[in-house]
């Protein structure tokens, strides 16, 4: 199997993925793909290149990553699974802290260390890159350059830690999800837990393309009157007219449970468009090893 996650070597997203792999049980059958960007891992899949892709989904502090919200709407993709991984960003460079003119890394990592950011380091230039581990491989050419990106990438790219624990919040954590092509259907089962053995979670996007009071609402409705928890709601532009927006909902139950069934059935007729991205096992399930 391969898997594409971003790179280079020593992201969150590879980090993720061989959480992933391991809970699987599948590290002697798969290789790892690094792609440059999180639009290149889509791409990669869509093109056949890989079999799955891992991708960040959402930060505990920033939020959404917007460009996997859009791809998951504009792409064929099917989501399998899920893992959440902890955030620890260090400051890493070649020189030492009062060398540090010029900040790198993905504008997550950026985001996540504002405050630390503006506190330590107020007249440094920013400046964003593909990933964190892009940012610490950049860092090492010169001294005057620092990249926020995990411990383990300090050692992987003979960089100094200037500053440890440099994000805002204590408690920083990052959900990714597994990504696979809605026709790679033996991927899929390959892949498949038990629904009775484990707690699932299902992701639908929704567009209304009605302004009308109560839109949202009645389909929320729904999702209330049959008692199921939402876990997460979004929403993204339409990129059609200003103050026109998707979707992006996740709720708990099986795409295979009759509840979940009739509410999906209820919900088309309210909306114009409803994509159904997956069904998977919950990250925090009793079948989850870590």
């Amino acid at each position: 199997m391969i898997i594409g996650v971003l790179g280079p070597r020593g992201t969150y997203t590879e980090k993720a993925a061989r959480q992933w792999i391991e809970k699987k049980g599948l590290e002697e059958d798969t290789v790892l793909e690094y792609c440059a960007d999180i639009q290149d891992v889509f791409t990669l899949l869509g093109e056949g290149g890989c079999d799955v892709g891992v991708v960040p989904l959402e930060n505990s502090i920033e939020g959404a990553v917007g460009v996997t919200l859009d791809m998951l709407m504009e792409g064929d993709i099917h989501i399998i699974g899920e893992t959440i991984v902890t955030i620890k960003h260090c400051l890493l460079s070649r020189g030492k802290k009062e060398d540090i003119r010029v900040i790198l890394s993905h504008p997550q990592g950026i985001g996540q260390c504002r405050h630390s950011l503006k506190e330590h380091f107020p007249d440094a230039e920013l400046r964003t890159t593909g990933s964190t581990s892009h940012a610490a491989k950049l860092s090492t050419e010169f001294e005057e350059m620092a990249a926020i990106a995990s411990p383990e990438t300090a050692e992987m790219y003979n960089l100094n830690i200037i500053m440890p624990d440099i994000q805002d919040r204590k408690h920083n954590h990052t959900r990714f999800v597994v990504i696979t092509r809605s026709d790679d259907m033996q991927t899929m089962e390959g892949l498949k837990e038990d629904a009775a053995d484990c707690s699932y979670k299902t992701s639908i996007i929704v567009y209304l393309d009605r302004d009308r009071p109560g839109a949202l609402y009645s389909i929320l409705g729904e999702f209330a009157k049959n008692d199921i928890n939402l876990t997460r709601i979004e929403s993204r532009p339409s990129k059609r007219v200003l103050g026109d927006y998707v979707f992006y909902i996740d709720f708990e139950g099986n795409i295979d449970d009759t509840i979940i069934k009739d509410t999906i059935y209820n919900i088309e007729p309210q909306v114009a468009m409803l994509k159904m991205l997956g069904s998977y096992p919950k990250f925090d399930s009793h079948c989850e090893s870590n």
